[in-house]
């Protein structure tokens, strides 16, 4: 994929994870009893079976090996291609809590482990010698295992080399001094040995890594979306998911220096203290030394179990080059992600004006604000800036979240009716309806869309369009995620933390955003409109089907208990299928397609898309300017 989507995993904000314990107690026992309890709630499987063994062995080798720079051909062939034989011996053993197989990949890896660490040594040797010389090329796909030792040493040296490239970015200045290139070569053997040693340690059937690798491994080979996960990987989603956490305010980044303080959140206890500095490095918490600790005992010793203050001593270099200690105590406490909550503006026209939402995910929480709330209130203080003619929803980077969320935004700008049917294993079909007839905001709405947006971004785009409320405009289609899942990622209680796929959406038009995703009324062209993204592309992923529409909404579902509220106070306000904005759709194509055809910095950018060399381009928001556009022009074709 492009550098455009190329990320840098080092950046986690402090938080006080109380669930760590829970992963150390994790043991084999538990891989069977977790798999049943997630057997309950799936769509299709119910226990295992050859697929999913088959499967599970493809997913252990390569949840290890995703860059493909450990393991050969040779080496992984015998448990990707499994005998009916040995897939039956594995059922037997994982009905009886043994996993002898699992441990002969387990033992494989950990052989692949010490060759990958020579092979790095030899690179380091070169490294030092002659770095800004190196001659690095790769001719074999990385999407299949190197078949000699020689390709992977290359693939291996490849990826070193990309690595480094990227640490660049961080240490431009005297980068290639011998001094850093010590200092990074101990930074990335470092790193490469926290990942490693989870392996090397897994041998015991006690042991939590193995335990922990075999669920994940199971899970996946389900269906696209059904995952595993470590407590601190669930305390990470749920921050994200709610927008909020609880720690002092800093986003670290190991560096060539130590771990050092990457950003500080606004408003949080690091940035009101006035005492921490982005680039400060970490060498004490609580009074243990801290100088030469890895990212990921800093990171455990910022948890603090539970102790509300964190004491903090940083060193700071000076501008000569002298280094100074910093001491200062701070209190741990909630910290609202406000940086990741919906966003809004607007601009003049005509006699009022057309507001822009963006909306991230669709997040909630306890005792904080929601993204129905937010967005309401954001419509209520655009109203106040003047008549509010028109509006932009941007989804374009929002990749769900709670599918509660989701149908409360829906129902913002319709009446009653139904948002979202689901359908569940047994064939259990649910309405999610809503009943509260007021509507927020009814004028001309464009919603902006790319591949990108998925799930429940995916929901409130197409049921809008479904109703004939909103026009999508970007790319072609969206991600196609239309499943369900249930998940205990948010139940801090709970024993272990997984997803489970249990249904699909549809909208209310019947149709599911499975694979096909939301198509676009109007086609604009975002960063990711050339890229292979989206649910088609992934394994395992369930096919797409439709159910009955519901825009005459009989009430199968709902008691007799309360059938007469609904007849009485929902039936009248059913949302009506509205039709002027799908009339106006020829002429808004025709405008927009002359527009982009005829705007050079558009042009230039879609060329740039296609792969060829970088070209200058504007740095404004093309889509978005164009979405305004659309969007004037349905003013305008409205009077």
């Amino acid at each position: 994929m492009s550098k455009r989507f190329t990320a840098l995993l080092l950046l986690i904000s402090i938080f006080i994870s109380p669930l760590s314990a829970v992963c150390r107690k994790l043991s084999l026992i538990d891989v069977r009893n977790t798999m049943e309890e997630i057997f309950s709630y799936h769509i299709e499987v119910k226990e295992m079976t050859p697929t999913l063994v088959k499967r599970s062995f493809k997913m252990f080798i390569e949840q290890f090996d995703p860059g493909k720079i450990y393991l050969t051909y040779d080496e992984v062939k015998p448990f990707l291609e499994l005998s009916s034989t040995q897939v039956e011996s594995i059922i037997n053993h994982f009905y009886n809590d043994q996993y002898p197989e699992f441990q002969l990949v387990n033992a494989m890896i950990a052989k692949s482990i010490e060759r990958a660490r020579q092979l790095r040594k030899e690179f380091y040797i070169d490294f030092m010698k002659d770095g800004d010389a190196l001659q690095i090329s790769l001719s074999e796909s990385s999407s299949q295992y190197p078949f000699t030792l020689e390709e992977l040493k290359e693939r291996l040296r490849f990826q070193m080399f990309r690595m480094f490239l990227m640490e660049n970015r961080f240490h431009a200045s005297n980068f290639w001094t011998n001094e850093r290139k010590k200092k990074i070569c101990a930074l990335f053997e470092k790193r490469f040995a926290h990942y490693e040693n989870k392996y090397l340690s897994s041998h015991e059937d006690n042991d939590p890594f193995f335990a922990t690798h075999i669920l994940k491994s199971m899970a996946r080979g389900l269906d696209a979306h059904t995952a595993f996960f470590s407590p601190d990987e669930a305390f990470e989603i749920r921050s994200s998911l709610e927008k909020q956490f609880e720690g002092i305010g800093v986003v670290l980044r190991e560096g060539l220096d130590g771990v050092e303080i990457f950003s500080l959140i606004k408003e949080g206890p690091a940035a009101r203290s006035g005492q921490i500095e982005v680039g400060d490095v970490i060498v004490e918490v609580d009074q243990v030394s801290l100088n030469n600790a890895s990212y990921h005992e800093i990171l455990e010793q910022l948890k603090g179990e539970g102790k509300r203050e964190v004491l903090l001593k940083v060193k700071r270099k000076g501008i000569n080059g002298s280094e100074r200690v910093i001491q200062v105590q701070l209190q741990r406490e909630k910290i609202l992600m406000e940086e990741e909550r919906l966003t809004y503006s607007w601009e003049p026209f005509a006699n009022g004006i057309i507001g822009k939402l963006t909306l991230p995910s669709f997040y909630e929480s306890y005792n904080a604000p929601s993204c129905e709330k937010d967005i309401r209130e954001a419509l209520r203080k655009l109203k106040q800036q003047g008549n509010l003619l028109g509006l932009v929803f941007d989804c374009r980077n929002n990749l769900g979240g709670f599918l509660g969320q989701a149908i409360k935004v829906a129902s913002l700008f319709i009446t009653s009716g139904v948002v979202t049917i689901a359908k569940y294993a047994q064939g259990e079909v649910q309405y999610f309806r809503n009943i509260d007839p007021r509507v927020y905001y009814s004028g001309p709405l464009l919603i902006l869309a790319s591949k990108m947006s998925a799930s429940a971004a995916e929901i409130v785009a197409q049921v809008l369009q479904d109703y004939g409320i909103a026009l999508v405009a970007g790319d072609e289609r969206t991600y196609g995620k239309g499943t369900i899942q249930y998940q205990t990622i948010t139940d801090q209680t709970a024993s272990s933390f997984f997803k489970v796929t249990v249904g699909k959406y549809y909208t209310v038009s019947g149709k599911s955003t499975q694979i096909e995703g939301v198509k676009a009324d109007i086609n604009v062209p975002t960063a990711y409109a050339s890229y292979n993204i989206g649910e088609k592309y992934l394994e395992y992923a369930l096919k797409n089907d439709q159910v009955r529409s519901a825009y005459v909404d009989s009430l199968s579902d709902v008691s007799k208990q309360y059938k007469p509220w609904f007849q009485k106070h929902y039936i009248p306000y059913l949302q009506k299928k509205e039709s002027q904005w799908v009339k106006m759709i020829p002429r808004l194509k025709a405008n927009s397609s002359h527009r982009i055809s005829r705007d050079a910095n558009f042009q230039n950018f879609l060329k740039g898309d296609e792969g060829g060399e970088e070209i200058n381009i504007s740095i404004n928001d093309l889509q978005m300017e164009e979405a305004i556009s659309i969007i004037k022009d349905m003013i305008n074709l409205q009077s």
